[in-house]
C-alpha cells in the first residue's frame, strides 16, 4: 500500500470520529490505527522469523520464483515469496541472489526497497 494513501485513510478515520462522536471517536480512530499498524508489524514479524529459520540465500525453485517475480515488490514481500534472506552481491547497490539446489540462481536489484530488475542464470547443461 501507498504510505500517503495509508496517512490520508488515518486523517479521515480521525476527522470522521471526531465529527461524528467528538473525543470518543477519535479514540475509537486511534485505537483502529494502532490495532492496524500492530498487524503489519506482525506480519512482518512472522516473515522474517520464517526466513531466519532457512539459510542464507537459498530457494525452493529459482525459475518458478523469476516467474512470480513483476516490478515494484517490497523485500518483505520477495523473502515471503523465498522463505529465505538473499545473499547480498553488490555492496553499493542493493543486489540480492538467490540459488536453489539445481545451480540455478536468481539475481535481483532493489531500489528503495522494491525490486526493480531480476536475472536469472541457470547452470551450463
Amino acid at each position: 500500500m501507498n504510505p500517503w494513501i495509508g496517512w490520508v485513510l488515518a486523517t479521515a478515520a480521525l476527522a470522521a470520529g471526531w465529527f461524528a462522536y467528538g473525543l470518543r471517536g477519535v479514540a475509537l480512530a486511534a485505537t483502529v490505527i494502532a490495532f492496524w499498524l500492530l498487524l503489519q508489524f506482525n506480519r512482518l514479524v512472522r516473515v522474517m522469523r520464517g526466513a531466519a529459520e532457512s539459510p542464507l540465500g537459498r530457494v525452493d525453485s529459482a525459475v518458478m520464483l523469476h516467474a512470480k517475480l513483476h516490478a515494484g515488490l517490497t523485500m518483505a514481500k520477495v523473502v515471503a515469496l523465498t522463505k529465505s534472506l538473499g545473499r547480498r552481491a553488490d555492496d553499493a547497490r542493493e543486489v540480492y541472489i538467490w540459488t536453489d539446489a539445481g545451480g540455478a540462481s536468481l539475481s535481483i536489484s532493489f531500489i528503495k526497497g522494491r525490486c526493480a530488475s531480476w536475472v536469472l542464470a541457470r547452470p551450463p547443461e
